[in-house]
C-alpha cells in the first residue's frame, strides 16, 4: 500500500496509535504518579519541622507557669527559713515575716528607719528601710518587709503592718508581745 492509498480507516488508526502514545508519553512525564512515598525518616522530619513551635511554646509556658506560681505560693519566708537559706537567696527580692524587736528602732537618713526583725527561734535580722514606715509601725508588732538579704542584712523598700487580732489569734507563737504588753 502506497501512502497516497490510505483508506480513511487505516489514518484512523494511524491516529488513534499516535493518540495512545501520546498518552504513554504524558504519563510517563507526570511524576505524581511515578513519584516514590516519601521515606519514613522525612515524614517525622516534616513532622518535626512542623510540631516544634509548639512545644518549644509549651515549654516557655509550663516555665512561665512554674516560676510564677512558686513565686505566687510563698507569701512571705519568716525570720528563721531566712537564715537558714541565706547562702541560697542570693540578692532576689522576697518578703520577710517577722516581729519588731523593741528598742532596735532608729530613723535614718534615707528617710527610713532601722531596725531588727526576730524570729520564733529568737533569731534575729538586722533590717535597714528606705521607704517611709506606715503610721502603724512600731516594736513589738509583726511586719512583712519586701526587699533583698545581703550580707546578713535586709535591705527593705516596703513595710507592711501586721495588727489585726486575728492575725495575733492564729499566729500567737509569732507575737511576743503588743505594744509592750505580754499576750
Amino acid at each position: 500500500m502506497k501512502e497516497g492509498d490510505r483508506t480513511p480507516l487505516t489514518q484512523d488508526r494511524e491516529r488513534d496509535r499516535l493518540s495512545e502514545q501520546q498518552e504513554v508519553s504524558d504519563l510517563l512525564n507526570d511524576r505524581a504518579i511515578f513519584e516514590p512515598p516519601l521515606p519514613k525518616r522525612a515524614k517525622r522530619r516534616r513532622a518535626l519541622k512542623i510540631w516544634s513551635p509548639f512545644v518549644v511554646l509549651a515549654l516557655a509556658l509550663g516555665f512561665l507557669l512554674v516560676r510564677g506560681l512558686g513565686n505566687a505560693l510563698v507569701y512571705f519566708r519568716t525570720v528563721d527559713e531566712t537564715l537558714s537559706m541565706e547562702a541560697t537567696l542570693g540578692t532576689s527580692t522576697f518578703r520577710l515575716e517577722g516581729v519588731v524587736v523593741p528598742q532596735s528602732v532608729t530613723t535614718n537618713n534615707q528617710g527610713g528607719v532601722d531596725f531588727q526583725v526576730s524570729g520564733v527561734d529568737g533569731r534575729r535580722i538586722s533590717v535597714i528601710d528606705s521607704a517611709n514606715p506606715p503610721q502603724l509601725f512600731q516594736a513589738n508588732l509583726p511586719v512583712v518587709l519586701v526587699g533583698y538579704l545581703s550580707h546578713g542584712t535586709f535591705y527593705s523598700n516596703q513595710i507592711m503592718v501586721k495588727h489585726s487580732s486575728s492575725y495575733i489569734a492564729a499566729h500567737p507563737s509569732r507575737v511576743a508581745s503588743l505594744g509592750g504588753k505580754k499576750l
